[in-house]
């Protein structure tokens, strides 16, 4: 079958044979436990600033304290200064703004969606991204301007951990404290830790008996490699180098390495779809930047199409809009078809012809007839995240890159003191590094790394572990007063999550100012909670069994299954912020219950 003719049945019934076979090559009991906290050594220090200077613990009071200074921190501050709170307090571990963006600087990094809608704020900053997909330092520098543009560097907190959020009943405010001494109170506090947060390493025995040098992409050690972003990584011209993982991550930094290392081994237990980039330098004129609004009917436009719903025109017209239909497995809903069975037959269909066209990439770019063979993905398409790249497959044609394919091992059996174990097979490697992404779609808060309690001392944690997770519109919960959580829990998402996060950063900003305004807490009842769960519960989408037949990843588990149930907003983005607003206009009300103490004044 070639990526022009339409799958007979038999094709079908082979493919699927094919993708269950793939999967089980790959699949490991031990499930997401595969993957241990980046903890110990260079995998958890800060490359990028010097040792904090010593300061005294704070023991003043703030309006709100905002956990997390990556784009969800940052919006969330900036949305909160347009409504007039003045004392607003970012707690952040890394040494300056930038969340994901300050973490990740390894070579190659650029986003993966286009930067005119992925960068927040663009029209209220002026700013016109340079190129159609902004290289990371361009995003890192955006998330500084915004927080310089809303002045939220007076009373930020860097390199500095929350520990504990215990509400004080008697004060009803929140006493934060964290890992450098300070527990000041704060009336609100807004949690946007994101879903990026901690970088993981695979549990492959002996990791640490590795002699060479070692780090994760998330912390790159250009003081060993040399170089920037931009490559030139001129101390590896001798070096013998590993890199674990072919993710979103791999895909941008393989070619640069290949480029400056004497030899590359890259060690992949699956291959991810790699798709055209057509990456380009881009003008104000190419996306209408001299009207006023262009940025923000640009991103809407976006989430329209990738939501799944109708578009007069597609303004960004790229690789991620024109598989939009796609990616109806990756989001709790994308349509609702009467006949659910010809859907999921025409899908199939698509979804057959797409994987055909990038298997057939493979072939056209790759030289080597096996390691194309290697390369080509075998399964759904939303199975894992699409990736995209101009340079990948080209990198496999240079003599001095191997690629070490570890799925009949089920991933790297053993790392000893010199390299890497294959099979039956060492391969000795100068300098070994992980990319192997972030623990995905879980918060200090709901891992229970960061403990919260609330009214009567009761655990958040324990207390959804009890009843279950229960929150209005995924931001407030019964018990726990003027507490904002943002993330992906029980509210909607999209592809282009920085979206997500600004309609959200406005509905806590929107919530703090009803509060204040109020002199009152924010707090759902138990039956508006249930209410919310009852809507998350119809209608929730049938993808349980999609997902219990893709390869192993981070969507799936790690091949254990993506179980059905209330997570997530069943009907769309879209949708999500059109209830929101309603409901801030009708219904914010009732959310808000009287303080029975006086506002606690801040002071500094």
């Amino acid at each position: 079958m070639t990526p022009s003719q339409a799958p007979s049945a038999d094709d079908l019934h082979a493919l699927r044979l094919r993708y269950r076979a793939e999967r089980e090559r790959r699949v490991r009991p031990d499930g997401a436990t595969q993957y241990h906290e980046a903890e110990f050594g260079y995998y958890a220090a800060d490359p990028y600033t010097d040792a904090p200077a010593e300061r005294e613990p704070l023991r003043d009071t703030v309006d709100v304290a905002v956990i997390g200074g990556g784009f969800g921190g940052i919006l969330a501050g900036a949305r909160l200064r347009q409504q007039g709170v003045e004392r607003v307090r970012i707690v952040e571990r890394g040494g300056d703004f930038g969340g994901t963006w300050y973490w990740n600087r390894y070579p190659g990094v650029h986003c993966d969606i286009e930067s005119h809608v992925y960068l927040p704020m663009l029209d209220e900053t002026g700013y016109v991204p340079q190129w159609k997909y902004a290289p990371g330092e361009e995003i890192r520098r955006h998330a500084v301007r915004i927080a310089r543009r809303f002045d939220l560097y007076p009373g930020a907190l860097f390199s500095t951990a929350v520990t504990s959020l215990d509400w004080d009943e008697s004060a009803e405010v929140w006493n934060v404290t964290t890992d450098r001494g300070d527990r000041f109170r704060a009336v609100y506090v807004i949690n946007a830790t994101g879903t990026l947060t901690d970088p993981k390493l695979p549990g492959i025995p002996g990791i640490q008996e590795y002699k060479g040098h070692t780090f994760h992409t998330s912390r790159w050690d250009y003081a060993y490699t040399g170089g920037s972003p931009d490559g030139a990584m001129t101390s590896l011209a001798d070096k013998r180098v590993g890199i674990v993982g072919t993710g979103a991550t791999g895909i941008q930094v393989i070619p640069k390495l290949a480029e400056d290392a004497a030899h590359l081994y890259v060690f992949q237990r699956t291959p991810s779809t790699v798709d055209i980039r057509a990456n380009r330098r881009t003008t104000a004129q190419d996306v209408g930047a001299d009207r006023d609004g262009w940025a923000h009917e640009r991103r809407e436009n976006y989430l329209r199409i990738v939501s799944g719903e109708p578009a007069d025109r597609d303004l960004v017209a790229d690789q991620w809009t024109a598989s939009a239909a796609l990616l109806e497995k990756l989001l709790p809903s994308f349509r609702r078809p009467d006949d659910r069975t010809g859907f999921e037959a025409a899908y199939e269909v698509a979804d057959a012809a797409k994987m055909d066209e990038l298997r057939a990439r493979v072939e056209q770019i790759v030289t080597d007839r096996r390691t194309a063979e290697l390369l080509k993905p075998w399964y759904r398409y939303a199975c894992k995240r699409p990736t995209f790249s101009d340079a990948y497959y080209e990198a496999f044609n240079r003599p001095n890159v191997t690629l070490v394919d570890t799925a009949d091992t089920h991933g790297i059996e053993r790392i000893t003191a010199e390299g890497v174990r294959v099979g039956d097979t060492v391969l000795e490697v100068d300098c070994l590094i992980f990319a192997t992404g972030f623990f995905v779609g879980s918060s200090g808060i709901h891992s229970g790394r960061l403990p919260v309690h609330g009214r009567d001392g009761a655990a958040l944690r324990e207390t959804w572990a009890s009843k279950g997770p229960r929150t209005l519109h995924g931001f407030t919960s019964n018990g726990f007063p003027n507490l904002v959580q943002m993330g992906t829990f029980q509210n909607a998402s999209s592809v282009n999550f920085t979206h997500i996060l600004d309609e959200q950063a406005r509905h806590a900003a929107a919530l703090v100012a009803a509060a204040e305004a109020d002199n009152a807490l924010l707090e759902p009842s138990r039956e508006a909670e249930d209410a919310w769960i009852a809507v998350l519960a119809d209608g929730a989408p049938d993808h349980e069994w999609f997902h219990a037949e893709c390869t192993p990843g981070y969507y799936n588990r790690e091949g254990l299954g993506r179980p059905n149930g209330p997570s997530a907003y069943p009907h769309g983005a879209v949708a999500f912020h059109q209830l929101l607003a309603h409901w801030r206009e009708k219904s914010i009300d009732e959310a808000l219950h009287p303080r029975t103490t006086p506002h606690p004044v801040p002071h500094p």
